[in-house]
């Protein structure tokens, strides 16, 4: 998977964020340590990890992704990375 969203509320820049989805991959969840939570009301799952996302960038970044740009939407914050595939 070449792409990842990560995301947080602009009040919660200290964690949680949100860092996939039911179809992520599992070992990189493994990896950032995340916890597959559904909240009320939805009908899909989201992974969370407690860290701040700059934690969570430095993570992927050494598992080769790179911001492509990132965006507040409302409360939220979004950033879009991406992994060069061979």
């Amino acid at each position: 998977m070449p792409y990842m969203l990560i995301s947080t509320q602009i009040r919660l820049e200290n964690g949680p964020t949100m860092v996939g989805d039911e179809c992520s991959d599992p070992a990189i969840m493994t990896y950032l340590g995340a916890r597959k939570k559904t909240m009320l009301g939805n009908n899909f799952s989201e992974y969370h990890v407690d860290e701040p996302p700059r934690l969570v960038l430095d993570k992927l970044e050494q598992l080769g992704y790179r911001v492509v740009t990132m965006t507040g939407v409302g409360q939220t914050l979004v950033w879009c990375l991406h992994k060069e595939t061979m």
